[in-house]
């Protein structure tokens, strides 16, 4: 997982690292750059944990690209299939879209309201 130089780093810690995030700041809201569990600490809800930690205060939309697999993953945190990106992000699928089967997702950020976790960064 790489992070944008102007992203911001979230991780879950138990032991060791369990779960780490990157969201990049973007015209409208956010972007999930990258989410990754550690396999033996997956389907145990830190990924909703830690994605609804780091997104709880934003602004407006958080967009992100995943492989087909990965959409029902994402439709349980909230996230839609999505068309109506900004333009530079619209951009940057298309060029990802040359060499790998993607799809654009997003969440409104108000639709949180109520469903927030604590305010502990570590899951």
């Amino acid at each position: 997982m790489r992070a944008a130089a102007q992203g911001q780093l979230w991780v879950a810690r138990g032991e060791d690292i369990v779960a780490a995030m990157c969201l990049t700041p973007v015209s409208g809201g956010l972007w999930l750059t990258g989410l990754w569990v550690a396999l033996e600490h997956r389907a145990q809800g830190i990924a909703q944990q830690l994605i609804g930690t780091a997104t709880q205060d934003a602004q407006g939309m958080t967009w992100l690209f995943c492989h087909p697999e990965l959409v029902a993953f994402y439709q349980r945190q909230g996230f839609d299939l999505c068309i109506d990106l900004p333009a530079a992000l619209a951009e940057r699928l298309a060029r990802y879209q040359r060499s790998k089967q993607l799809l654009a997702m997003a969440r409104v950020q108000s639709s949180l309201a109520g469903s927030r976790p604590g305010n502990s960064t570590s899951v």
